[in-house]
């Protein structure tokens, strides 16, 4: 009587002592392949949050901090010899382009509006080049929100059918046969969504302050090329 109690306490025992390394990767091959991919998607999606939050907390920043300058200063001139203190600016490389432009039109003698065209096409393709920039690895973040929880739940999939299969060839059909098998199946829905939440997450932050870098530098654009309209000859 005595062993059949300590047999029936051992096995429940036995399930509840499976570590966390051997629960993630206790399974089959497809099922940890599933797993490994979904780990290095996750870890890539925090390394281009981290990486991006702070280039945009740079470039909102000293954007601002060159607009101020900007608006305050009577002098182009002024205002592109301190460039060198908005490095992470979009809006400032947006000026630097179109300062440069400005002075070879100038040189060149061009007409007002020949050298009003130039211009508003520098200052377009720098800010298209400046956006660009701000967009890289951002595209990743959606892959990853949109394909984690459907590469989790492939590796569901086949692992409950791996425990269906060795249900079917066992003997006696208890839950100690196919219970950890269930559960190396069902954690890679969990690290799929794990995944794919901050990814979502983080685009969606992104894309919101990726426009309104945009519309900025649309507006200081327009803004540039009527101030210097009024003062070409």
């Amino acid at each position: 009587m005595e062993k059949i109690i300590e047999a029936y306490l051992v096995v429940p025992g036995a399930a509840s002592d499976m570590s966390t390394f051997e629960l993630l990767f206790g399974g089959g091959p497809i099922v940890v392949g599933t797993l490994l991919l979904l780990v290095f998607m996750s870890i890539g999606c925090w390394a281009i949050i981290l990486l991006k939050g702070v280039q945009f907390l740079l470039a909102s920043s000293r954007s601002s901090r060159f607009l101020d300058a900007f608006w305050k200063s009577k002098r182009l001139d002024e205002v592109y010899d301190n460039l060198d203190s908005y490095g992470s600016s979009p809006i400032a490389t947006v000026f630097k382009q179109g300062y440069q432009e400005l002075l070879k039109v100038t040189k060149g003698g061009r007409t007002k509006e020949g050298a009003a065209d130039n211009l508003q096409r520098t200052l377009r393709r720098a800010a298209a080049h400046e956006m660009t920039s701000l967009e890289r690895w951002i595209a990743f973040l959606a892959t990853t929100g949109s394909t984690a929880p459907f590469i989790g739940l492939f590796g569901t999939v086949w692992g409950i059918l791996q425990a269906f299969n060795k249900l079917g060839a066992a003997q006696q059909a208890t839950i100690q046969v196919v219970g950890p098998d269930i559960a190396h199946a069902l954690i890679a829905t969990a690290v799929g969504l794990v995944a794919a939440i901050p990814a979502v997450m983080g685009f969606n932050y992104f894309n919101t302050r990726l426009r309104v870098m945009h519309t900025e530098m649309d507006n200081f654009s327009s803004d540039f090329l009527n101030i210097v309209k009024r003062h070409l000859n």
